[in-house]
């Protein structure tokens, strides 16, 4: 099976090309500085701007599905950023007739209670919410296709490092908590969830979420 991972050098992104890799799956890793990554077997690594279509269309053909870690957490704009190439990713896999558009999505847009979501709440924290409301843009954008094949992981509240289990929950648009009132997953499992997902296609033009 061959993907191409936009963002392959990202925080989230690595691990996803980490877990891509050990399960043998071909990697075409589409990032803004190939420095950043080095060289395995079964890897590919393209320079590409997320933001000029032309150039990443010409990159997705020929693949299993198109994975985007794709982020704009370094942008001082970071929700007109972000949107703005989530917009040209959905161009591109569309124009290069992906099979599948699997994103990273945020936890910003889970609900809470009925009617709320997460990034509404007095508590969610200011300096995450430009990345939020991109990611909650990013799904209706997603959800207003029409043919497209895509699916959106988003991730518990905490999505921090730590171990590979294997062991999770997977939900729908409710942010999932633990005994003890907590929502997190590990990057490692939200690796686990999405390469699954990749492999399986369980959730097609679905959002999903993972925690513990």
């Amino acid at each position: 099976m061959k993907i191409a991972l936009i963002g392959a050098s990202g925080y989230v992104g690595s691990a996803l090309l980490k877990e891509a890799l050990a399960r043998g799956l071909q990697v075409k890793a589409l990032v803004s500085n190939p420095a950043k990554i080095a060289a395995q077997a079964g890897l590919e690594v393209v320079k590409v701007d997320v933001q000029d279509t032309a150039a990443l269309t010409a990159q997705l053909g020929g693949v299993d599905a198109v994975v985007s870690a794709f982020s704009g957490h370094a942008q001082t704009d970071v929700f007109g950023y972000y949107v703005q190439g989530i917009r040209s990713v959905i161009t591109a896999a569309k124009e290069a007739r992906a099979p599948r558009l699997l994103v990273v999505g945020g936890a910003g847009s889970l609900e809470v209670a009925p009617g709320v979501q997460l990034v509404d709440t007095p508590e969610f924290p200011a300096q995450w919410k430009g990345t939020a409301e991109g990611a909650r843009e990013a799904l209706k954008l997603l959800r207003a296709e029409a043919t497209l094949d895509w699916t959106m992981l988003s991730p518990s509240a905490h999505l921090e490092p730590g171990e590979r289990t294997g062991k999770f929950r997977l939900g729908g648009d409710q942010l999932l908590i633990d005994a003890q009132g907590e929502s997190r997953i590990s990057v490692e499992d939200y690796a686990v969830a999405m390469i699954d997902e990749v492999e399986q296609s369980v959730h097609s033009r679905q959002r999903f979420t993972v925690a513990y």
